[in-house]
């Protein structure tokens, strides 16, 4: 019986060593991975790895991580020329295969989910217009300034976002706000003077960790909602 009562002892403070050095590991591991997809987008916003499954060791030693969930805060970048930001992005990627050097790697598949705020789509428009929410779902309100015959007059204009594919033909996917209608609409020059300041497409998808595309939209009062999917997607360092 004192034997048993050794081995299991022992049995128990290895298996609690083994536990502390996996999960040792897979920290540093996760904060190696969020410096890396922090340095990828540049210095604004935070980045979170949570690798999981467990023992992580054997995950790594095989080079095959099952999921690693990514959050991202405050994140900037160009697309088209022009910065826009994401107040967060949640994705969850799957089947990960890291690359030689645990640098990165590639997710057989990925979803996720992110957020634009008014304020920021706002910044994105760049067209002076104010955006706000727009009482429905899909809705957003458009507020703007425009000069007509030499007067400046300020509309307000419920409008619809969508997600339309762009027009390079390459699969991608660009945000489009339209008005639903405007004051003036069919006198000549009325309407597509004001159209000029409500009405705005923006490419998010060069943004986003390779592979990762826009599947669908909506709003609410918080700002615009993203959907997002796609397979093979890169994650940091490949």
């Amino acid at each position: 019986m004192r034997i048993l009562r050794v081995v299991l002892i022992v049995g128990v403070v290895l298996g609690a060593l083994f536990t502390g050095a996996d999960r040792w590991a897979a920290s540093y591991a996760e904060n190696r991975l969020a410096e890396r997809i922090q340095a990828r987008q540049g210095q604004s916003g935070t980045a979170e790895v949570d690798i999981r499954g467990f023992p992580f060791l054997t995950q790594a030693l095989s080079h095959d991580l099952e999921q690693v969930d990514l959050g991202l805060r405050g994140v900037e970048f160009t697309a088209e020329g022009r910065k826009t930001r994401l107040s967060r992005l949640d994705a969850s990627f799957h089947d990960v295969k890291l690359n030689g050097d645990y640098t990165g790697g590639t997710a057989r598949r990925a979803t996720g989910t992110g957020l634009i705020s008014y304020a920021d789509l706002t910044a994105a428009s760049q067209s002076g217009a104010t955006l706000s929410y727009g009482g429905a779902p899909g809705k957003v309100k458009v507020t703007a300034a425009v000069d007509i015959l030499g007067r400046t007059l300020t509309h307000s204009v419920v409008s619809t976002v969508t997600l339309q594919d762009a027009a390079d033909g390459k699969g991608g996917k660009i945000v489009r706000v339209r008005a639903d209608s405007v004051p003036g609409e069919g006198v000549p020059g009325v309407e597509s003077l004001i159209r000029r300041k409500t009405d705005f497409d923006r490419s998010l998808d060069t943004g986003l960790p390779a592979g990762l595309h826009l599947s669908a939209l909506t709003s609410d009062e918080s700002g615009v909602h993203l959907t997002l999917e796609g397979t093979d997607v890169v994650l940091a360092g490949s």
